[in-house]
């Protein structure tokens, strides 16, 4: 029950912090601590975070200790809540102020994974003896340098916290302090998962049935049963943070983890031969069908159904397999999920998934008891196929569907099924297809009117870290969308203001459309008759030789073959009005993309535009406002119209995103086209060369491919930086309000 407005005046009153940002969330924190803790404990609670918030280290310390603090107490006792006050306040007493967010940041998952206050106190411990023996003092200066692997030591705490015991991790601190005190740089690549003795020491330290152990006998347990000779490439589940890797098949091999652990009384021997079993009866039972005509919570939902079909088609060989399958298989709890406020699409479908493979689920759900008989109806006559189930599929989610299930607040509690492959080999497709066709018409509401994460899927891409001259593989995660649409009359009245101007282009424009015909030779069908070629065959014929029948050609225009990508960066600066201006850079620019849009189409050309921005590596947004088979039309100028300035500017991902898309049309050139008014940055990057040269290292992948990489940059002291990503192939606008007029000369000038 919340707590009525007199006690979270007075709760307020306590807490003696005036963050503007804190003020925000305290009473929701305020609420789940009340209803976690004692008074005193919520009294402890608050003085905690009051100390923490007069350690000058900004809103967010304090911010994190409100948010994780009552489910920590709650689950490991309220003295935890003095424990970690005053080791903050300790830590901000010496030179490591710089730990003291991830040190926080990381407690709620120890809280979680060790389970008692013993061993969360022993974990503090081994922080701040780590801390301890890794900060140095300076000979003969009064002062001391921080600990350089301590704050990436903590970033990486909750990930190591999942791989290995605290014992292994403390084995892990103890070998890095040991071996790299002496050097700070080292000691920072071991603590960053960056060097193979770290690795290599972590993969000592962990637990489980390790894949090199077992490998001969699942390779004689797939020839013996399946009669398959499979080739077996492990990978790690240690070192992807973004996302969970997961078993998987193609024409390489079957993937499978480099260590499986006991789980709920299964060891990891058996859980390998789960998984293996799983992707026989895929290989065995299984046939690709087009997913185009599916939507996401189809193919989601023909996944598990297809799942489920080829696991009771193994059960009938190998009636065992039921037994492994059930015990590593989650029970959802009926009712756990509240369709009100969550997406329960996952969980319906994993009570789907439980219920088919235990005939005594218990579940009440009259939909669920209904399809498990539709499904056993169907598989009673023989092995059904992936194309009968997915019609089955298909229905159930007609039936079961609802309006919540659109919310970004999905349950996964109790979904996730650890043995089962990713799915990859059910699907194919008829073509990579236009960017703005991978969204159907109901899915195009819900992206207008919704948040990003709400369209497709995150697409992740490494990125360059030119210290250690390496690849961060899977680094940023990119969000793609259609654009909401707005009120496309404003582009139309945009091209009647610049009408003068058009009328100069289209004279222009009409010289660079091709006007030359060329002769295709030796074509079999064609408008005319080659006479050359046709001698030719007739002297063979005569002669008693096989003559040629391409006797005929035709015309085509000799003309231009080229795809062009326009990529505006839609970051927060572009809302500025420059000095002098009367419009901003994104009126402007709109504008100037109108003007451009309403050329290329007269072209003839194929070109898409899209525009992106970032918050942080986890949430780069790229949207589409045109795409390649789009005509210049209505939908294209809603959108174009609607586009926004809001967040940073992470173009190294942006740039990798289009150019997968470039990539793939057929035309002989292919351009990408950007526009900017600053150099890449976001919020979550400090050292601003590290965006700069992965950008740079981004244009250098695109060449690698053939794609030329021009970028109009409308910052007066882009020459500061432009020319060292895009080398001499960059522009700068000096003039703002001449960037529609000097867009098109540009684009003329590169492709003439």
């Amino acid at each position: 029950m919340p707590i009525s407005e007199e006690q979270l005046s007075e709760l307020r009153q306590r807490f003696t912090c005036s963050f503007e940002q804190v003020d925000n969330v305290f009473e929701e924190c305020a609420n789940d601590a009340c209803s976690r803790l004692s008074p005193s404990g919520v009294g402890e609670y608050l003085d905690g975070a009051s100390l923490i918030c007069m350690l000058g280290r900004g809103f967010e310390p304090a911010l994190v200790y409100l948010e994780e603090m009552p489910e920590i107490a709650e689950r490991l006792g309220e003295e935890t809540l003095k424990t970690v006050s005053q080791a903050i306040w300790k830590m901000s007493r010496t030179p490591n102020g710089k730990a003291i967010l991830p040190l926080l940041q990381s407690l709620g998952e120890a809280a979680r994974r060790l389970g008692s206050k013993e061993l969360f106190e022993k974990y503090i411990e081994m922080v701040f003896s780590m801390m301890e023996r890794t900060t140095r003092s300076v000979h003969g200066f009064h002062s001391t340098i921080p600990s350089p692997g301590l704050p990436d030591m903590l970033n990486n705490a909750p990930y190591l916290l999942n791989q290995l015991s605290l014992e292994g991790m403390v084995n892990w601190v103890e070998y890095g302090v040991s071996y790299y005190n002496d050097n700070p740089e080292r000691q920072k690549d071991y603590f960053s998962l960056q060097s193979a003795d770290s690795r290599a020491v972590m993969q000592r330290e962990r637990h489980g049935t390790l894949f090199a152990d077992v490998e001969r006998g699942l390779g004689l347990y797939m020839k013996s049963l399946w009669n398959k000779s499979e080739h077996f490439v492990p990978y790690s589940t240690g070192f992807d943070e973004l996302r969970k890797p997961v078993p998987y098949f193609d024409e390489l091999g079957i993937r499978v983890p480099d260590v499986f652990d006991d789980l709920d009384g299964v060891s990891g021997y058996c859980r390998y031969i789960a998984t293996l079993a799983h992707i026989a009866a895929h290989q065995k039972w299984t046939e690709a069908i087009f997913a185009d005509n599916f939507s996401p919570f189809q193919r989601l939902a023909v996944e598990f159904f297809e799942d489920c079909r080829v696991e009771l088609l193994a059960i009938r060989e190998y009636p065992g397999l039921r037994n492994i399958w059930k015990r590593l298989h989650p029970k959802p709890i009926e009712g756990d999920c509240d369709p009100e406020t969550q997406s329960c699409v996952r969980h319906r479908l994993a009570m789907m998934s439980y219920a088919l493979i235990d005939d005594n689920h218990g579940y009440s759900d009259s939909d669920i008891n209904e399809f498990v008989k539709k499904f056993h109806g169907l598989m009673e006559n023989g092995e059904s196929s992936t194309k009968e189930i997915s019609g089955l599929a298909a229905s159930f989610v007609a039936r079961t569907r609802r309006q919540e299930d659109q919310s970004a607040v999905v349950y996964f509690d109790d979904t996730e099924i650890g043995y089962r492959d990713d799915n990859r080999h059910m699907w194919k497709y008829y073509e990579l297809g236009d960017e703005e066709e991978m969204f159907d018409e109901k899915e195009r509401s819900s992206v207008e009117n919704e948040d990003h994460n709400k369209g497709l899927p995150p697409r992740h891409y490494p990125e360059w870290d030119y210290q250690t001259k390496t690849y961060r593989p899977d680094w940023v995660s990119v969000y793609e969308s259609l654009h909401p649409s707005g009120d496309g009359t404003k582009i139309d009245d945009l091209l009647q203001k610049n009408s003068a101007l058009a009328k100069q282009i289209k004279q222009l424009l009409d010289l660079l459309k091709p006007q030359q015909y060329v002769r295709v030779r030796y074509q079999e069908d064609g408008s005319d008759l080659d006479l050359d070629v046709a001698i030719k065959s007739l002297i063979d014929f005569k002669s008693g030789a096989t003559p040629d029948p391409r006797i005929n050609m035709s015309h085509r225009h000799d003309g231009r073959d080229i795809a062009v990508m326009l990529l505006m960066d839609l970051s927060q600066s572009i809302g500025d009005v420059p000095e002098g201006a009367t419009q901003s850079i994104l009126e402007l620019s709109q504008e100037a993309v109108s003007i451009l849009g309403w050329a290329i189409e007269r072209l003839g050309d194929e070109f898409a535009i899209a525009g992106f921005s970032s918050n942080t590596r986890h949430e780069v947004r790229y949207q589409h406002l045109k795409g390649y088979n789009e005509s210049w039309d209505d939908g294209v100028k809603s959108r174009l119209a609607a586009i926004e300035a809001g967040y940073s500017t992470r173009m190294g991902a942006a740039l990798r995103h289009a150019g997968h898309y470039l990539s793939a049309r057929k035309a002989e050139k292919k351009l990408l086209l950007v526009l900017s008014d600053g150099e890449p940055s976001d919020i979550d990057v400090s050292d601003g060369k590290l965006l700069m040269e992965d950008t740079r290292k981004a244009v250098q992948e695109l060449d690698r491919d053939d794609i030329y990489t021009f970028c109009i940059t409308l910052d007066a002291k882009a020459d500061e930086y432009v020319g060292n990503i895009f080398g001499n192939r960059f522009a700068v606008v000096d003039k703002v309000e001449r960037l529609p007029e000097k867009l098109l000369q540009l684009f003329v000038s590169i492709t003439k």
